[in-house]
């Protein structure tokens, strides 16, 4: 019984999604709805779910809040050390806890000082079932100090010398961002000769006339404080000197040929190399005895620094810097060591189980040096922990055997080095509870046919129940393909039909009972559109309809939207809507564009769309339509500063009235040539008061519209400057999007030139970091419509505001907006991917969201890579061609279609921001099942036979799993294409050819050929063959044909024929009638005495389609003589009318050929035409 519990446990470990982990998902994850009423009964021990960091840097001029929050129940209890020992709150008249939190505040701000609680503190929340701790926090409070004050004398530089610009920051927790600007706050540019070492230093490979200037100023940003602080601007004054000497490459940093660097795992890596020469040395980076690593490697500040993220043990190595120029190179070579502080492989993981159940707890972890494992019980070592007789240590590993209520307890688990340590938290909780469903009871699921409907069963019990799903209160379990069983309990009928309609009912067991809880689903008819809208040209002013006519579930309300050109109709009263369609009245031009009619019922929705064309009607031939004349004659009177009024004549209208005027403006002052659109007037006015904005020298023009088009512009009216003032608004569109991690770009719409209001426009740039406590910080610029901030953390929001001035003041004070800091890569790639195959071409994958702090950006959504590694019934490789499925948003699951069947696959997972894609996760396999095969490649029937046929076929291109075997299907096809009896016959797989016997000769078949796995048939090939006519018996024939008796024989049988004849003509031409009675016994019906074959089945020649009915269908008279009204016509009768006709010897064979070749043979006939001796062997 102990190995089944214990795989049992496995399994649980291995799923995240089971309830049996239900309090482990309700504590850690924070996000799982559950039922309040259990969790007031169920007990639990505490878990922390939120805590300060580890290495806490606060501000010294604000109250220190220490976190600590945890959850149980009973709700926990919580405590304090600091730096080792008991930390008495009450004491402490700066120091409160929050009610219900461990959460610590300390009062700084009413006369505390942060330097008095520097140390490190420790939380525990304890209840009766067990107490967990939490990290170990550091308080230290941040510093910026002041630069300290100093004499800089001017440098000095001889034109193509080097020189470093020493910046050296004062020391500050945490370190200061380093960067260099001038007096206008502008950065100062830098490229492959200047650039800005990792130090904070300003390097110069060689100096430049143009690097004199007195205004280089370092400045360090302390971000925790928000403090900007400056060093006293450093001079520096180039001489120059002709010519300028050359010189080979030296480096100015590392110095010497060697040095040493230690990083830890996961870090980023920066190694730099700045060089001196002239000209300007380049830098190359390589790695010695191997590869710079793919993806992870990055070259920044013109790839004098290399930068290696995320490095690993694999990294360790030498890595040289290369500095050439035409001159020669220089070298140094930096040994680099990766260690690594401990990382976890397998962190413990909540357990609960029932009394009597075994399980582990399971602590691994890695590091350079490997880590030390040591355990803690309720925050007590082990080792002088209170005793559990269900309790085993084994090194990394807790081992529990038949547990009973009083083991429950938290244990923390410590693993550590000397680059840091890890600790986690994992309580075992004992529980004995029957099943519980926290579904609603008789909830009501509906959903339109042939889409998939989720039936949700939610529970929990210890141990973890059964879930089994029925139809109907007295229904059988539910099985099969048709339906998907999830481990959280719903039921997933992917395509539901109006049979499933009904009830379901979900019932959990455990060994502690049973409860059933009863779902109903209903499926709608979808909603159709069965006469859409149609494409309509209508002429002006006529009236056009279009139809709409819907089919849909009589449970379920539509409502009918109409839309033009994808948004609402116009608002005139000319749009009439009726139930089913759209009528326009009175059309006009504005009426062009695509009409939608959409229709939405609580479930589905659909549409359709036509397009209206509104052409004009023919015009009457004696008016002729033109477009007006232009305007003249305007004039400008009442000028104030802000507004003028403008009059004008009207053009000649040429027989279509004016509908409007429309007035433009040219700015003689900041556009000249270009012409703006102001304003327009009906086309009865020809006079306007025009709005003027300062600062600008207006010249108008005015153009009339008519029905037929507008006319040429008016000569400008006289021009007229404006006074300047103060802007009246700011740009517009202000933005704030990094281009770089550590920066903050941000942009605007500069305002036109009229928009400025009077000369010397610039703006007043302001940013501060959202959600801290903050001053802004303020440049202006010049009229541009960028500036960049640079030092920002990554991917952090910033307040930003843009506004407006000029030489007279400030525009009104502009409204504020959000904008982030430069994006990076994600930093982790999903976890706990896992795959749920659906069937032989559809398969499901799921992951765990990663956090929304190590996306470094905006969330576009998951990517999923997969790929065929190899087809499972060929064993055969293949190009990999892989495909990306993209899921925008925050998605955890998403479907791959198309997949081949028996088939193994690969697939990873990455996040998506705006910078890029995130790392994979390790790459997933999985297996899609068998399918149906495809039909054979070739299927061929060689060597026919009198009674056999040879097939040879070839395997399915695609087998989709092992095949068993192939069905071969055949029928014989008579000449009217008639199907007779159908064979089937099985075939081993191993198969590739057969001889198919005992087949009837001269007779067409039809085969039908397929191959089939354990899933079933696949598709069919067909092909049809005859086999040949029987050799021997031809050959009898031609040797009959030619024997002497047979000759004569048939010489006394035409004698006869023409004695018959020539007593028909004398007894004609006396008058006398034609009996036929010795005609019909001489050639009785042949059909009568077929030829038989040893089978039985062959029938000879039959002249049953060539004996015609006599006049007016009438048969012969049982008396076998032919009536008087008959008789007249005997002859011509029994020869078939006009087909009768006379051999060469003047027998009559009308009787024997006939048009028996014409006919199609009947039964199982042979295919071939008859010859005239088998006509003579069957009447004879």
């Amino acid at each position: 019984m102990q190995p089944k519990i214990m795989m049992r446990k496995k399994s649980i470990s291995a799923s995240k999604a089971s309830l049996v982990l239900f309090l482990c998902q309700m504590i850690s994850a924070l996000d799982v709805p559950l039922d309040s009423k259990l969790l007031e009964e169920l007990s639990q021990p505490p878990t922390i779910t939120q805590q300060s960091p580890k290495d806490y840097i606060v501000d010294p001029r604000e109250n220190i809040v220490i976190q600590c929050e945890a959850k149980g129940k009973p709700p926990p209890s919580f405590s304090w050390t600091r730096n080792g020992t008991h930390f008495d709150i009450d004491k402490d008249a700066q120091v409160t806890m929050k009610p219900n939190s461990g959460t610590l505040v300390i009062n700084i701000m009413n006369g505390g000082k942060a330097e008095a609680y520097e140390g490190v503190y420790q939380c525990t929340a304890r209840n009766e079932r067990g107490a967990a701790i939490s990290n170990n926090i550091v308080i230290r409070p941040s510093r910026s100090p002041l630069w300290t004050k100093e004499r800089l004398e001017p440098n000095h530089v001889r034109e193509g010398d080097s020189l470093v610009l020493h910046c050296r920051p004062p020391v500050g927790l945490p370190p200061p961002i380093i960067f260099w600007m001038d007096n206008a706050f502008q950065r100062l540019p830098q490229s492959e000769r200047v650039s800005q070492g990792l130090n904070g230093d300003l390097y110069f490979s060689n100096v430049q006339p143009e690097d004199t200037r007195e205004d280089y100023i370092c400045y360090a940003r302390f971000n925790h404080t928000q403090t900007i602080q400056q060093k006293q601007p450093i001079s520096v004054k180039v001489y120059s000197t002709k010519p300028v000497t050359e010189r080979q490459p030296v480096l100015l940093t590392p110095t010497g040929s060697t040095s040493t660097k230690v990083e830890l795992r996961g870090n980023v890596l920066l190694l730099e190399c700045i060089a001196a020469g002239v000209p300007t040395p380049v830098i190359r980076w390589i790695k010695e005895g191997g590869e710079l690593p793919a993806n992870r490697t990055f070259f920044e500040n013109f790839e004098k620094t290399l930068k290696i993220i995320d490095v690993s043990e694999a990294d360790s190595g030498n890595y040289k810097c290369i500095a050439r120029n035409i001159l020669g190179s220089a070298h140094h070579v930096i040994s680099v060591t990766v260690k690594a502080a401990p990382y976890w492989i397998t962190a413990p993981r909540n357990l609960v189980l029932s009394p009597g159940e075994d399980g582990t707890l399971i602590c691994r972890a890695n590091g350079n040096p490997k880590p030390n494992i040591s355990w803690l019980a309720n925050g007590v070592p082990i080792a002088i922990a209170p005793e559990d007789p269900s309790r085993k240590v084994d090194g990394d590993t807790i081992i529990f055997s038949h547990v009973q209520e009083r083991s429950s307890a938290v244990y923390q688990c410590n693993a550590s080095n000397e680059y840091g340590y890890l600790l986690a938290n994992a309580f075992v909780n004992v529980l004995a509870e029957p099943p519980r469903i926290l579904t609603t009871a008789n909830k009501l699921y509906q959903v339109i046919a042939d889409s998939p409907a989720l039936l949700d069963c939610a529970y929990f019990g210890s141990p973890k129940p059964e879930i089994e799903w029925f139809k109907g209160v007295k229904g059988s379990i539910l099985r099969g393909n048709e339906y998907i069983f999830h481990d959280n309990g719903t039921l997933e009928i992917p395509v539901a039909q109006k049979d499933s309609t009904g009830t379901y009912t979900c019932v959990a067991r455990n060994e502690l009972g049973k409860i059933q809880n009863e779902v109903h689903l209903e499926v709608k008819d979808a909603t159709m559109i069965i006469k859409q809208p149609e494409y309509k040209v209508i002429q002006r002013y006529g009236q056009v309809s279009f139809e709409c006519i819907i089919k849909h579930d009589s449970t379920l309300l539509p409502t009918i939207i109409w839309l033009k050109d994808n948004d609402a109709l116009p608002d005139d009263e000319r749009f009439l809507v009726g139930k089913d369609n759209l009528t326009i009245m009175n059309v006009t031009d504005k009426d062009d564009g695509t009409y939608t009619c959409i229709v939405n019922t609580t479930l589905d929705s659909v549409s359709a769309s036509a397009v209206l064309t509104v052409v004009a009607a023919p015009p009457t031939p004696a008016i002729i339509y033109a477009r007006p004349n232009p305007p003249f004659d305007l004039e400008l009177t009442g000028q104030l500063e802000r507004s003028v009024e403008l009059s004008w004549i009207p053009g000649d209208e040429n027989n279509s009235p004016i509908t409007n005027f429309v007035i433009e403006y040219e700015d003689g002052l900041h556009e000249p040539g270009v012409w703006h659109y102001q304003t327009e007037v009906p086309g009865t006015q020809t006079t306007v008061q025009l709005k003027l904005s300062p600062y600008v020298n207006y010249s108008f023009r005015v153009i009339a519209v008519n029905e037929i088009g507008r006319s040429q512009p008016s000569e400008p009216s006289e021009q007229y400057l404006t006074k300047s003032a103060n802007p009246d608004e700011n740009p517009s569109n202000v933005q704030g999007i990094g281009s770089e991690p550590d920066n903050l770009v941000i942009t605007w719409e500069s305002l036109k030139g009229f928009q400025s209001n009077g000369p010397g426009l610039q703006y007043k740039v302001s940013w501060r970091q959202k959600d801290v406590d903050d001053e802004w910080t303020s440049v202006i610029v010049a009229n541009v419509s960028k500036y960049i901030v640079s030092g920002t953390p990554t991917f952090v929001p910033y307040e930003i505001k843009v506004q407006a001035l000029n030489d007279l003041g400030y525009a009104p004070e502009p409204s504020e907006v959000i904008g982030h800091s430069g994006e990076d890569l994600p930093m982790v790639a999903p976890g706990n991917v896992q795959v749920h195959v659906i069937n032989s071409t559809l398969a499901k994958v799921h992951w765990d969201p990663v956090p929304l702090k190590t996306v470094r950006g905006h969330l576009q959504g998951y990517k999923v890579y997969y790929w065929k590694v190899q087809s499972l019934s060929r064993r055969s490789r293949r190009h990999v061609e892989k495909k990306i499925l993209t899921f925008r948003g925050n998605k955890t699951f998403g479907m791959l279609p198309g997949l081949e069947p028996y088939s193994s696959y690969k697939l990873n997972v990455r996040v998506v921001n705006g910078k890029g894609e995130g790392p994979a996760s390790p790459d997933k396999i999985f297996k899609t099942p068998e399918g149906v095969p495809s039909s054979p490649s070739f299927l061929k029937i060689t060597n026919p036979t009198l009674d056999s046929l040879t097939l040879e076929w070839g395997s399915p291109t695609h087998p989709n799993g092992v095949l068993i075997s192939y069905i071969l299907k055949f029928q014989p096809i008579n000449n009217t294409h008639e199907l007779g009896p159908l064979v089937e016959i099985r075939i081993p797989a191993n198969e590739s050819s057969m001889i198919l016997k005992n087949l009837n000769y001269s007779t067409r078949y039809k085969f039908y050929f397929n191959a089939q796995t354990s899933v079933g048939s696949g598709s069919q090939i067909t092909e049809e063959a005859v086999t040949i006519m029987d050799e021997a018996m031809a050959s009898r024939q031609v040797d009959i044909a030619t024997q002497g008796w047979f000759i004569g024989l048939m010489c006394a049988v035409a004698l006869l024929i023409l004695i018959l004849l020539i007593v028909c003509f004398i007894r004609r031409n006396k008058g006398g009638k034609y009996p036929v009675k010795e005609k019909e016994d001489a050639h009785a019906d042949p059909e009568i005495q077929p030829m038989k074959e040893d089978d039985g089945t062959f029938g000879e020649y039959s002249d049953t389609e060539d004996h015609k009915p006599l006049k007016k269908g009438s048969r012969t008279p049982s008396d076998r003589t032919v009536k008087k009204e008959d008789s007249d016509d005997s002859l011509v009768d029994y020869g078939e009318g006009v087909n009768g006709q006379f051999n060469e010897d003047g027998s009559f064979i009308g009787q024997y050929s006939g048009k028996k070749e014409k006919e199609p043979a009947e039964g199982n006939e042979s295919s071939e035409a008859p010859s005239p001796v088998n006509a003579m062997n069957s009447f004879v």
